[in-house]
């Protein structure tokens, strides 16, 4: 299994407007446990080229660090042009953008890993 091209497809399986949490990705990606796997991904550029990075925050709704991208307000201003509202304290409301994916979407990617020999 190559987990980090798992991640990636999870990611660019986010829709546009919602976000992910690195839990959820790593448990969308067979690997419930790994959440700090899946910032190294994204960190690191591992996960591939056009994956929305983003589109991930931690498990309170709170941006990446600083660090993950190239500028401080990187992450917020390119949520912000996907709609998604930031607060002042750098969170993002899982309730309302959070990604709730359908049992009938972690199918579709078990099967795409499958396909893919991942």
């Amino acid at each position: 299994m190559d987990f980090y091209q798992r991640v990636g497809i999870v990611c660019r399986a986010i829709p546009a407007g919602k976000v992910a949490t690195y839990g959820q990705i790593a448990l969308l990606c067979g690997k419930p446990r790994n959440a700090r796997q899946v910032g190294y991904a994204l960190n690191r550029g591992r996960a591939g080229a056009d994956v929305p990075a983003f589109r991930v925050v931690n498990g309170q709704g709170v941006l990446s660090g600083a660090q993950a991208f190239s500028r401080p307000n990187t992450q917020k201003k390119l949520l912000a042009g996907d709609s998604i509202r930031v607060s002042a304290d750098n969170r993002v409301d899982l309730k309302r953008f959070g990604w709730h994916n359908t049992l009938d979407e972690a199918l579709f990617l078990r099967q795409e890993f499958e396909r893919l020999g991942i």
